[in-house]
């Protein structure tokens, strides 16, 4: 009987601990924006290319990367309005491990690419290993110094 209470109590924790994650992320959303399960929110303290991830991760989140060009230009549009005048915002993307490679967070390859091709970008080569979303470039990408101090949006997933 006793292991049978002790059952419902850790029950009864789990709940009590999603519920907790479920009100944060919708604290989150209400704040930021809320676009194909996910929600993004600007941050605009500008960071370090890895204390903006590690920031985002604190909160529940990550660096947000655009997986195809709707959530780039859902980004880019929720970015322009969040921060009028800011250039461009750190994302998800980096290619610190092997140049040239380019991953996400969880260091899983990346599939969809928005590189400013007009300006010849990705140009940093291994200077250059951390990649923004521009604004003055329409919502196109390039690389950037990971040391440089930058806006950043952060992503959560909707459960």
């Amino acid at each position: 009987e006793d292991d049978d209470i002790k059952a419902q109590i850790e029950k009864l924790w789990q709940e009590v601990n999603s519920l907790k994650e479920m009100q944060a992320l919708q604290t989150v959303c209400l704040r930021g924006i809320k676009a194909h399960k996910k929600c993004y929110l600007v941050i605009e303290e500008p960071k370090h290319y890895h204390e903006a991830n590690e920031d985002c991760i604190a909160q529940g989140g990550t660096l947000a990367t655009p997986r195809n060009l709707r959530e780039n230009n859902d980004l880019r549009d929720y970015a322009k309005i969040s921060s009028p005048g800011t250039k461009d915002f750190w994302i998800g993307v980096t290619d610190i491990v092997k140049e040239g490679q380019y991953v996400d967070v969880n260091s899983k390859p990346i599939t969809y690419f928005n590189w400013d091709r007009a300006k010849k970008e990705p140009t940093g080569g291994k200077r250059e290993s951390c990649a923004v979303i521009s604004l003055s470039a329409q919502g196109k990408w390039h690389d950037e110094v990971c040391r440089t101090e930058k806006r950043y949006i952060c992503e959560y997933l909707i459960p």
